[in-house]
């Protein structure tokens, strides 16, 4: 029985991770998504801003729900060719880092990120409701995504331009992991 490849998309949030996996999965035949965003994680930390404050210990992050969905993908006998983690940590989780083959970041600048996250999460929100997100990114949570910019992206194996068209990624991915489409 063959292991499957299991290559990590990280990047910052509306980076680009979700729609890349999913044009990875539309262009590879035999393929899987497990999305961080589609967890619970029990005991993990609530504040990221003040869990970057203290350090980023990534391990504190409670990720056996995606690491027993992650093994049972693995040992299914009808698993596919390549599971692909919509995830943020790349190889910085210890229990994660053991599955992954392969990591990619999406490197984003951070106000194109910020846009992208404003139109897919505040398309419905008044103004107000906006410029408090805003706000707080501008005194807080900025300090996340430099610090994802500094940590995660210098882990991955493969950096690809997220201002490029996602067609365009997924060639370079595809290319660079030498996987027919």
């Amino acid at each position: 029985m063959y292991k499957p490849v299991v290559m990590a998309v990280s990047s910052v949030s509306g980076g680009g991770k979700t729609a890349v996996a999913r044009a990875l999965k539309a262009r590879v035949s035999s393929a899987e998504i497990l999305s961080f965003d589609n967890y619970d994680f029990p005991g993990s930390p609530s504040d990221v801003v003040q869990w970057v404050k203290e350090g980023t210990d990534y391990n504190r992050w409670n990720l056996k729900p995606l690491a027993e969905d992650l093994n049972l993908l693995i040992k299914d006998v009808h698993s596919p060719e390549y599971i692909i983690l919509d995830y943020p940590f790349s190889y910085k989780h210890d229990v994660i880092k053991g599955y992954i083959d392969f990591s990619i970041y999406i490197d984003t600048p951070l106000d194109i990120a910020m846009a992208r996250r404003l139109t897919r999460d505040y398309s419905v929100e008044t103004s107000s409701e906006i410029l408090s997100a805003l706000r707080f990114y501008l005194e807080y949570g900025r300090e996340a995504y430099v610090e994802m910019e500094n940590t995660i992206k210098s882990d991955a194996d493969l950096i690809v331009d997220g201002t490029l068209p996602i067609a365009d990624l997924v060639n370079s991915i595809l290319l660079e992991l030498e996987i027919e489409s």
